[in-house]
This record gives structure tokens, sequence and C-alpha cells, in this order.
């Protein structure tokens, strides 16, 4: 089962990913950990990657692409794989395209977990952390008992600066600008399954399963 798995920050997608990866057997592949292995098994384009992220500048397709086609080609994505993070453009899509035609290897299916703004951002925003132990929280969804104060060691609750609301509506705003294209682009092949991230997590991955038979 080859897979390419989209969906904005806070829709779930790592939950489904984890699930899916489990049922199918299949080696679960994002752009941040073929980096990290590239780069720790000192290949060509891993040194390459490492230089523009040591800048901290985005790595470009060129080596993104080639990094995907060496990670692609081992032997561990011969029974399927499931692709996250990547592709993030209609010119990555098309270059993946051309790998996978390259290796006689076809999708599956492109799911996309959908759900509303307001609920990504309550989501995205409602997160509140310990400043004594780290524990985690959720205003929503893993309430402390006691508002702003840790059920653990009774630390204060705070909110992280990646998680306000500011910060949560550009990331979203990146996420669609940079994927409404690639939308346009699998639903043309015939190949995008949009899914209700607004389920329960079992019905979610459910929903997910039946759009792939």
């Amino acid at each position: 089962m080859q897979i390419i798995l989209m969906g904005p920050p806070g829709a779930g997608k790592g939950t489904q990913a984890e699930q899916l990866i489990e049922y199918f057997k299949i080696p679960h592949i994002s752009t941040g950990d073929m980096f990290r292995a590239a780069i720790k098994q000192q290949t060509p384009l891993g040194l390459k990657a490492k230089e523009y992220m040591d800048a901290g500048g985005l790595v470009p397709d060129e080596v993104t692409i080639g990094i995907v086609a060496d990670r692609l080609a081992q032997a561990d994505c011969q029974n399927g794989f499931l692709l996250d993070g990547f592709p993030r453009t209609a010119a990555q899509a098309d270059a993946l395209a051309k790998i996978l035609s390259d290796t006689h290897i076809t999708i599956d299916g492109v799911i996309n977990i959908e759900l509303s703004e307001s609920d990504l951002l309550e989501r995205l925003t409602g997160r509140r952390v310990c400043k004594q132990c780290g524990a985690t929280y959720h205003t929503v969804f893993n309430a402390s008992k006691e508002h702003g104060v840790c059920d653990k060691c009774g630390g204060e609750l705070y909110q992280r600066s990646d998680d306000t609301l500011e910060t949560a509506q550009n990331r979203l705003k990146v996420y669609n600008d940079q994927t409404e294209p690639l939308i346009a682009y699998y639903s043309k092949l015939g190949l995008l399954k949009q899914i209700n991230g607004d389920q329960e997590i079992k019905q979610v991955f459910s929903d997910v399963l039946r759009a792939l038979e």
C-alpha cells in the first residue's frame, strides 16, 4: 500500500499515521526523518541538506527530491510506504510522479484529513505546559483539575509562544497556501480521498481504510 498523507496542523495526522503504518506494516516516511537519516549516514545529499539547515534556510527541491528517491529505493519500501510531509508543492508532486514512474510504483491514495479552521485553532491554541515538570494539558480535551495548575506537581501552566492564536493562524495560512494546488493536483488524478477529521479517532481511521479499499 503506497499512501500520501496530508492534513493541516492540528488535524490529527500524526495519530492516523501511527495507526496506518501499524495496520499495513509499512514504513512512515517524513521529510524530517529522511533528512536526519541522510545526514547521519553522511550521504552526499544528506551533507548538502545539512548545509542549508545549518544556515537556517529551506532545503531546495532538488536536494529534497533526491533524498526522497534514495529513501523509496530502500528495501523496506518494497511492500509499500506512507509519505508524510512530501510532496508539499505541485513541483514536488511532479518530481515524485517521475520517481514513481521510473520505479513502476503507483500511489494507492492521497488521504487529506479536513477540519474547519475554528476547530483547528481550538486544537492548536489549547495546549498548556507545566513550567515545573513539563506535563502537557489541553484546555478542551485534557484540562487540568484546577485552572492553570498542574495536576502532577502543582506547577503553573502556561501557553508556549508557538501555541498562540497569531502563530496558529500563520501556520494554517502557510499550510493552505502550499497545499491548495496539491489538492487540485491529486483530485484531477482521481487519487484524493477527503476525510472528515471532526470525528472520534477510531471513526477517522475507519473512514481512511474505507477510502483506500
